[in-house]
């Protein structure tokens, strides 16, 4: 059935998302704060800044008006970049109230909230009054805008505590390249969606330094083992992190050229200055804050992760991508256990 869907954030992946939805018949506005870019998409039909030459479909509308964008939406998906998604929630509220919305939430950003550690669904909750919303789905799987955009097969995984909630957005979702399971274990989904960021920093540093498939191999499987420790302490499930979301996501934002986290650490491998590399990027890494959060974490929850620490050492601390190395291969030996 076709949906009145809002989706807020014109980058890449909630551009891509805007146009899928579009694509499976939905009637969708897509919400930016710059005027410029509104009227890029709805008159040339692209987002250049974002995705090239790739055409939009002509019947998304992109608008600057937030209330314009949430009237009479079913759905509200949030794809604005963690640090953001606060602030827009807020903005959010009191047109909900005035319009005596109650949409179903959806978020398709990854990361965790400085400082509060907060998972973007515990915001979402925090912030938005039960009374103007429905269940909180998270979207998460390993998928890069520009393959979604050209129809390569993806897949990705809905969840929430709602099992129905999921269910929902999966058919929202669904068609013959972008396929939606679902899944229960929010709290898992989320972590494992933030803290591969970290663990593509590693990977893409590896990369810039000239180590070869062995290296990158060791640090995935063993980035996949601190973010499973990590996340069990903080009341996830087990087999999360060998799904879509964990391992699945791992293994793409560890290996692919699209991903703004291993092109950070690529570049971090390569010599580059971090503050150089945030400049150039244009875009928000969420691997360096989330970095933060998860090495605060595995502190407070007296977990083991070398590999996080390491690259906090890099990133917060100036320390010398070769000594962290090194400092990683000469520790104590241990047995391979989660």
């Amino acid at each position: 059935m076709k949906t009145t869907i809002a989706v807020l954030g014109a980058g890449s992946w909630g551009s891509v998302l805007a146009s899928v939805l579009v694509q499976n018949g939905h009637q969708v506005r897509l919400w930016t704060r710059h005027p410029q870019q509104a009227a890029e998409l709805n008159n040339q039909h692209t987002n250049q800044h974002y995705m090239g030459d790739y055409q939009y479909p002509p019947q998304l509308q992109t608008l600057t008006n937030l209330a314009a964008v949430l009237k009479n939406a079913e759905v509200v998906l949030f794809t604005v970049p963690t640090p953001a998604i606060r602030s827009v929630a807020e903005q959010v509220v009191p047109i909900l109230h005035a319009q005596k919305a109650c949409p179903l939430i959806v978020h398709a950003s990854k990361g965790l909230e400085q400082q509060t550690h907060l998972r973007i669904s515990e915001i979402l909750t925090a912030t938005i009054p039960a009374p103007y919303r429905q269940e909180i789905v998270a979207l998460s799987g390993p998928s890069h805008a520009e393959e979604v955009a050209r129809k390569d097969i993806t897949l990705i995984t809905a969840a929430s505590t709602s099992l129905a909630a999921a269910q929902q957005v999966q058919r929202l979702f669904m068609n013959n390249y972008f396929r939606v399971y679902t899944n229960t274990d929010l709290i898992g989904v989320e972590l494992g969606a933030a803290f591969k960021n970290v663990i593509a920093l590693g990977a893409g540093a590896l990369h810039g330094l000239g180590y070869g498939d062995d290296a990158k191999a060791a640090l995935m499987t063993r980035g996949l083992a601190e973010i499973s420790r990590l996340g069990v302490a903080l009341g996830a499930q087990p087999l999360t992190f060998i799904g879509l979301s964990g391992v699945g996501d791992l293994i793409v934002t560890c290996t692919s050229i699209h991903s703004r986290n291993w092109r950070a650490g690529n570049q971090l491998g390569q010599g580059k200055k971090l503050t150089a590399v945030i400049k150039d990027m244009g875009m928000v890494i969420e691997g360096i804050k989330t970095c933060q959060s998860a090495y605060e974490l595995a502190r407070a929850q007296n977990i083991d992760m070398p590999i996080t620490e390491a690259i906090y050492h890099v990133l917060y601390e100036q320390a010398d991508i070769k000594q962290e190395i090194t400092t990683l291969m000469q520790r104590e030996g241990k047995s391979e256990s989660y």
